[in-house]
């Protein structure tokens, strides 16, 4: 037996709350029903002190995806929600995700909307897939609400895809110039400063440096290495916090080698896609702006969104903040507005995204063949800084002894 803390009201409206010994949720919930209580609300009271061990666990988008899509074929073809959940529970691989069905399963076996319980799970199913099962089952489209949610999974991770795969190459390449780069210092730098020392008197300036840096690698690594650690975790800090992460995003925007026109797309297309999904799954128009700013993974989208929020408030328009922003470009301000106009902002927005989503791939292919001689020179030039500095003392004493 388990101890649940259940939220109720009564037939007149009246809250009810309190502790009930039983064997499962559904067990409770049929205590409440026998009561004439209405369920709110059931949990685990005991389920904040247990140790999760998959707490650091995480889902694979495309395992999220085929899930959903999954869900909205059984749905859409007449079978029952539970059992559909129940059949996903026999089917899914994945242990978090597993897990999440279960729990959700439970809940809704207790009382508890589809998308109530879905929002217990935040980690896994975000604000945007909640709100959007939520408008399914208001208007009783459940599995259109599912199939959109799938596609938007889908284009959103063809598009993360996307710029990491492009990014595999360079990635290498600069870790191959970095391990060459240690070999050389701490391997080959040593065997010439014991012939410098030899020779005695003064390096020249690059080979002394050279010398230093190689001292640094062999004898106070741990200093290097704490230096490495205390960076990462301070970028990473100063990333996440509330005044680091606006500096972030506005930094990336205008990152040189064409990077901030990426970044630029890419949050374009996220936008544009995710706001598209909300309208056409009918989520009211205040809550789909709020989401959309939420999911953007832009802080300078995010306060462009706040803009547009105070201007439907006011009886404004989408479009007349988004000329303000500068991030939004005049097309998508443009079409926006001519959505507006016409009652096709869905329409509208889709082809802004699926127009950006376009463009991301053609940019990333340039900046790929951007960045392909850059990393030649990069390496080229650590190379040869480092025989030029080992072999600028050589040649002192060549012209010494000639």
């Amino acid at each position: 037996m388990s101890t649940y803390v259940f939220r109720a009201v009564d037939l007149t409206g009246l809250a009810a709350k309190g502790e009930v010994e039983a064997s499962s949720k559904q067990a409770v919930a049929d205590q409440l029903k026998a009561r004439g209580l209405v369920v709110v609300d059931i949990s685990d009271k005991h389920s904040s002190k247990e140790i999760n061990i998959a707490l650091f666990a995480s889902v694979k988008a495309a395992d999220l995806t085929i899930m959903t899509r999954q869900l909205a074929t059984m749905v859409a073809s007449g079978m029952t929600l539970l059992r559909a959940l129940y059949v996903l529970e026999e089917q899914t691989d994945s242990k978090p995700l597993l897990e999440a069905i279960v729990a959700v399963r439970k809940d809704v076996e207790a009382g508890l909307l589809f998308s109530a319980a879905l929002a217990r799970h935040p980690k896994i199913f975000t604000p945007l897939y909640v709100a959007m099962v939520e408008s399914g089952e208001t208007g009783g489209r459940l599995d259109e609400a599912l199939l959109r949610v799938s596609d938007q999974l889908e284009k959103d991770d063809a598009l993360r895809r996307q710029v990491k795969s492009a990014m595999i190459y360079p990635a290498v390449i600069f870790s191959f110039a970095a391990i060459v780069l240690v070999a050389l210092i701490t391997f080959l730098v040593p065997v010439f400063a014991k012939v410098f020392a030899d020779f005695g008197g003064k390096l020249p300036p690059i080979t002394q440096f050279t010398v230093n840096l190689s001292n640094l690698f062999t004898h106070q690594w741990y200093l290097m290495l704490g230096g490495v650690v205390a960076f990462v975790v301070s970028f990473r800090l100063w990333k996440k916090s509330s005044w680091g992460r606006p500096q972030w995003d506005a930094l990336r925007l205008k990152t040189p080698f064409k990077i901030g026109s990426v970044v630029q797309k890419v949050a374009l297309a996220r936008w544009s896609r995710t706001l598209s999904s909300l309208v056409a799954s009918g989520v009211p128009i205040l809550q789909a702006l709020e989401i959309t700013g939420k999911t953007a993974g832009n802080t300078i989208v995010e306060r462009a969104m706040a803009d547009v929020i105070d201007s439907v408030k006011s009886g404004g328009t989408i479009a007349a903040p988004l000329r303000e922003a500068p991030v939004f470009s005049s097309m998508v301000a443009q079409m926006v507005g001519v959505g507006e106009e016409t009652g096709a902002l869905d329409t509208m927005l889709t082809k802004v995204a699926d127009f950006y989503e376009d463009e991301v791939e053609t940019a990333v292919k340039g900046l790929t063949s951007l960045l392909e001689p850059l990393m030649i020179i990069v390496v080229g030039g650590i190379v040869g800084f480092i025989v030029i500095s080992m072999y600028m003392p050589l040649f002192k004493v060549y012209d010494a002894i000639k």
